[in-house]
């Protein structure tokens, strides 16, 4: 995950014409992709919205010129989120249909209904779609361009300045973690080599988290008193400069909203 951490951020200092996007464009994209997405009615229509949405996707993901497999890694790790919760409702009768039929019967007392698998994968393509304008926003802006984007377009001030903080001090704690582990590594040390014993290896693990969480409460202490000395106090609140659109940020706006907007309705209506 630490190493997931950094390999984000480095794929977000790349240069594309999506990730010289300004920062508000993308998230207005995103949240209004996810809103039409899941807003979208469960019927045998969402598959044909989902594929116009992934099409949208595959197009700005070239243009990003984001690896097939960078986006696959990304997608298995949050994949196993959802998927219990998808998986979880072919088991139970759905409240959205008057009647369930039993497709499959299962040993003590489980059964698997067909209107629920129904559900179950209409769930899974809104869930795909979802997590992919999410992946590709995280994969093409910077966490701090993100941040001012978020606030220029109105975040409070208050979850500005606390946002800020927990990004810039988690690489903090992620570059603490890479030296703790570092250290492990040159004794040799490894937590799952059966020839040490339990005990030792159990106890070393113990020694190492509390550890962590002792440097992670200085580092926090010192950052904190940085702070104070820089003018820190209840009234202060992250500065974000004005910043206009340039054109093509607004191309790019004019040109895919309308198509998020009008495209599931379209396809609901007809």
């Amino acid at each position: 995950m630490i190493d997931e951490l950094f390999a984000i951020e480095q794929e977000a200092y790349r240069d594309s014409l999506v990730h010289r996007l300004d920062a508000r464009v993308k998230i207005i994209i995103t949240i209004a992709a996810i809103i039409a997405i899941v807003a979208f009615p469960f019927e045998s229509d969402v598959y044909l919205a989902t594929a116009g949405f992934l099409l949208l996707l595959l197009i700005l993901f070239s243009l990003s010129q984001t690896s097939i497999r960078t986006y696959i890694l990304r997608l298995a790790m949050i994949l196993p989120f959802g998927f219990f919760i998808i998986v979880a409702q072919i088991f139970f009768e759905n409240p959205r249909y008057t009647e369930c039929t039993v497709l499959v019967d299962l040993p003590l007392g489980v059964a698997i209904y067909q209107e629920s698998l129904l559900f179950a994968l209409m769930l899974s393509a809104k869930f795909l779609v979802c997590v992919s304008f999410i992946i590709l926003l995280s994969g093409t802006t910077r966490m701090h361009d993100l941040l001012e984007g978020a606030a220029r377009l109105g975040l409070p001030a208050e979850f500005s300045l606390i946002l800020g903080m927990m990004i810039r001090y988690l690489f903090v704690f992620a570059v603490i973690y890479r030296h703790i582990q570092n250290a492990l590594a040159t004794r040799c040390f490894n937590a799952l080599n059966r020839n040490l014993p339990y005990r030792y290896r159990l106890s070393t693990i113990a020694y190492t988290i509390g550890t962590l969480f002792l440097r992670s409460f200085e580092q926090g202490e010192r950052t904190y008193m940085s702070m104070l000395c820089r003018g820190y106090g209840r009234s202060s609140h992250m500065y974000v400069t004005k910043k206009p659109l340039c054109s093509t940020d607004r191309i790019a706006l004019g040109t895919i909203l309308p198509f998020i907007i009008c495209y599931p309705l379209l396809v609901y209506l007809l």
